[in-house]
């Protein structure tokens, strides 16, 4: 049985995106990966956006990351992935069945996003047998990997207490036990993704309505699977009375290269598999409920926000909410704990300590008294 993890942490330095305690968490979950669950460090991918001697934390090189992961792997193997960084949400688009309202996504270090959607290719690729554990300390991590959601409250209740949260602001000051925490949160608003692409784009008229056209334009073939796919299909059909022109006046000759000449394809050159009838969906969203071998720990609900927490305002003891307190409760049990008493566990702890984010599972049924990681 191999044991293999990808470790994802973005602090976003020198940008007005920046946060404190991505890195920290990701070597915590380091160490504890090797001394608690015997992990392998050669085995153990690290990620970071603060270090040039590591992989850069981009877009393309997570799915990278990510896909090498998924196809190493045979039944009974072991798989895990962290992230630490911020979230963000994309209106979803019109013909989206999508009870939140939303696409989740998490924020790689060069702002390419990646979507609720990508992670799903991702986790229905692990083989029978395998499975992997995502944990997501981001906000808005609850619809990740849309599986089913054994705890949490982010899509049918809970909506008014939550929604409250949609204040919070960037930068909080807090008494806690003595100690003066200063929070961030991590939630990348619409408005700073907008402004930093705008630097990157050189381009002064980005808006949020038109996100996932400049995300192709500034990434092209590198972009998300989903926005390419968004992308073709308006170059496709077009929209509106000027329909494909003016769609091809956005993405320019980047998208008839791609899309002409090459089929849809996933970060290691294998071609994707794509559409299919109303019932042949039907039956492979039964097969998944069945199957599914991804488990999901979020640190918030699909529309909550996660802290990024500085004790006395001390950028090398930060932390993230979430993963600080797995780490106690990993150090309290030897390791030896289920999903689903870690959540648990997590939502008391976090409350005591007066943070407002609930933590989620979202798993299969088979997995929610799984122990944790393996």
């Amino acid at each position: 049985m191999a044991k293999r993890a990808v470790l994802i942490g973005c602090n976003y330095p020198g940008t007005k995106a920046e946060l404190k305690g991505c890195i920290k968490d990701v070597w915590r979950m380091h160490k504890c990966l090797i001394n608690v669950y015997g992990f392998s460090e050669k085995d153990v991918i690290v990620l970071i956006d603060t270090d040039h001697s590591y992989t850069q934390p981009t877009g393309k090189n997570i799915r990278m990351a990510l896909s090498k992961l998924v196809r190493s792997a045979k039944p009974g193997d072991v798989l895990f992935l962290h992230y630490s960084g911020h979230g963000t949400r994309l209106p979803a688009e019109t013909d989206e069945e999508d009870n939140t309202g939303y696409d989740e996504c998490i924020v790689p270090t060069d702002m390419n996003l990646i979507i609720d959607d990508d992670f799903r290719q991702f986790v229905d690729k692990v083989p029978r047998g395998c499975r992997i554990t995502i944990v997501s300390d981001c906000c808005h991590s609850g619809g990740l990997i849309e599986a089913k959601e054994q705890i949490g409250d982010s899509t049918d209740e809970g909506t008014q207490n939550s929604a409250s949260l949609f204040h919070f602001k960037n930068v909080l000051h807090r008494n806690m036990e003595q100690d003066t925490i200063v929070m961030r949160n991590r939630s990348l608003p619409l408005s700073t993704l907008t402004d930093i692409l705008k630097q990157k784009s050189g381009k002064d008229d980005i808006e949020i309505g038109k996100l996932r056209h400049t995300l192709f334009h500034v990434f092209g073939e590198d972009a998300s699977p989903r926005v390419k796919n968004f992308t073709k299909h308006k170059l496709q059909h077009g929209s509106g009375e000027s329909g494909g022109h003016r769609i091809l006046g956005l993405v320019g000759d980047l998208a008839q290269q791609i899309f002409e000449h090459k089929p849809d394809e996933d970060d290691e050159g294998h071609v994707e598999k794509r559409g299919g009838s109303k019932k042949e969906e039907h039956a492979a969203s039964v097969k998944r409920s069945l199957l599914d071998c991804g488990i999901l720990l979020s640190g918030c609900q699909s529309d909550q926000t996660c802290a990024d927490a500085s004790p006395n305002g001390n950028s090398d003891t930060a932390y993230g909410a979430f993963s600080n307190v797995i780490q106690d409760i990993i150090e309290e049990t030897n390791g030896a704990v289920t999903n689903r008493e870690l959540v648990l566990k997590a939502r008391t702890m976090l409350k005591r300590q007066g943070f407002s984010q609930k933590p989620g599972l979202y798993c299969g049924v088979n997995n929610v008294h799984a122990p944790f990681v393996c």
